[in-house]
C-alpha cells in the first residue's frame, strides 16, 4: 500500500518569481523542442533500425535523456532555493 503526500522534501521560499523564467523551464521540459519529445523520438526511430544493436543504442538514449535533465533542473533549482 502506497501513500500519496503531495510535499517537498525540504521547504522552498521564491523571493522574487519570475514567470518568464518559469516559462522558459517549462517549454524545455514540454515544448516542441523540449526533452519530452526529444526523447519520444529517440524511441520511435529504434523501430526502423536495421540492427538490434542500434535499436538498443536508441532505446538507452530514449530512456536516460529525461533523467538527465532531470538531474541538471535539480541542480539548477538547488542554486536558486533558499532554506
Amino acid at each position: 500500500m502506497w501513500v500519496y503526500e503531495k510535499k517537498l522534501e525540504y521547504p522552498i521560499r521564491i523571493k522574487n518569481p519570475n514567470p518568464k523564467l518559469a516559462k522558459i523551464i517549462c517549454t524545455q521540459y514540454g515544448g516542441p523542442d523540449g526533452e519530452l519529445g526529444a526523447s519520444l523520438r529517440y524511441l520511435s526511430q529504434r523501430f526502423s533500425m536495421p540492427f538490434p544493436e542500434l535499436k538498443a543504442i536508441l532505446t538507452d538514449i530514449g530512456t536516460e535523456a529525461p533523467e538527465m535533465f532531470l538531474s541538471g533542473a535539480n541542480a539548477f533549482f538547488d542554486a536558486f532555493a533558499t532554506v
